[in-house]
């Protein structure tokens, strides 16, 4: 009984380390332009082909992963230049219809070019130490070197995510601009450009997201970002969207819930559950674990 658990909450911390990588770029954007970006699930699956395509032509695993993370921190940046900076001003539902109909269009696209089987990385192209059938012992307990490297990895994201927030003149700019853009435009402050890389650095981390997706569950196809995008979105709101460290727990929280889910006799139930919780959130949590509650004059 107590080695189950145990296992089950390793797993839980590992999908939860993929939900908290994703639910950090939403909570990154919302944070600076108040925007629900709902494409962002569509970078994961963005970034598992472009990984998938790397390490097909011969290139390193780590390496494709790091060119999975450039272009889509590039591709963040075109889709705020073409598809939100022009209704920057107007009002949120515009934003919101937007980015749904992003959404649509990288599924679109991925299905005209991929089509719509699944695909896999090949095992030949994966290094032994990032194999499921690599484990470590420890006591009774045998876990996958790709557990502990996920979980390891989303730890380092964050940590390095909240000093740069913290500590660099750029995290200033971005809190700035997040509080008060208009203050922030009179300080000096390029707002296009500090929204853009805050647009660079959420899709780098979903694209991160999207290609150890991509390694845990071995199957990409167009629509694969949906419902883990869906889920993170729920960790964000759980944690309070636009809090960096609220997104990590949100992320883990909700990935231990679904892994002790799964692990029960409720397994077809883990995913209303999980959007269960999102409505319990909703009716008495609104502002999540961490966020503020923000008093608007009317």
């Amino acid at each position: 009984m107590l080695k189950s658990f145990i296992e089950q909450t390793i797993n839980g911390l590992q999908t939860g380390s993929i939900y908290a990588l994703i639910a950090l770029g939403y909570t990154m954007v919302y944070g600076i332009v108040k925007l629900i970006n709902f494409a962002h699930g569509d970078i994961l699956m963005v970034g598992a082909y472009i990984t998938l395509i790397a390490v097909s032509n011969g290139m390193p695993l780590i390496l494709a992963i790091v060119l999975s993370i450039v272009l889509c921190a590039i591709l963040g940046v075109v889709i705020d230049f073409f598809a939100y900076r022009p209704i920057r001003n107007a009002p949120k539902i515009s934003a919101l219809i937007t980015a749904i109909g992003m959404s649509f269009l990288l599924e679109s696209l991925a299905l005209i070019i991929f089509g719509a089987n699944p695909k896999v990385i090949d095992p030949k192209y994966i290094p032994a130490f990032l194999s499921n059938d690599n484990k470590m012992k420890l006591g009774f307990l045998q876990i996958s070197t790709l557990t502990i490297f996920v979980i390891v990895i989303t730890i380092i994201c964050m940590v390095a995510l909240n000093l740069f927030i913290k500590k660099t003149k750029l995290g200033k700019a971005t809190r700035a601009v997040s509080q008060d853009t208009g203050a922030a435009q009179l300080m000096g402050i390029n707002v296009n450009k500090t929204i853009a890389i805050t647009f660079a650095i959420g899709s780098g981390l979903g694209a991160l997201g999207g290609a150890l997706y991509a390694i845990v569950y071995p199957q990409i196809e167009p629509y694969m970002g949906m419902l883990p995008g869906l889920k993170a979105f729920i960790a964000a709101v759980f944690g309070g969207i636009g809090s960096i460290p609220g997104a990590m727990v949100g992320g883990y929280v909700l990935g231990l819930l679904e892994a002790y889910v799964k692990g029960s006799s409720l397994t077809t139930w883990a995913n209303p559950i999980v959007f269960g919780v999102l409505i319990l959130i909703l009716i008495f949590r609104p502002n999540g674990l961490f966020g503020k509650n923000m008093k608007e004059k009317v």
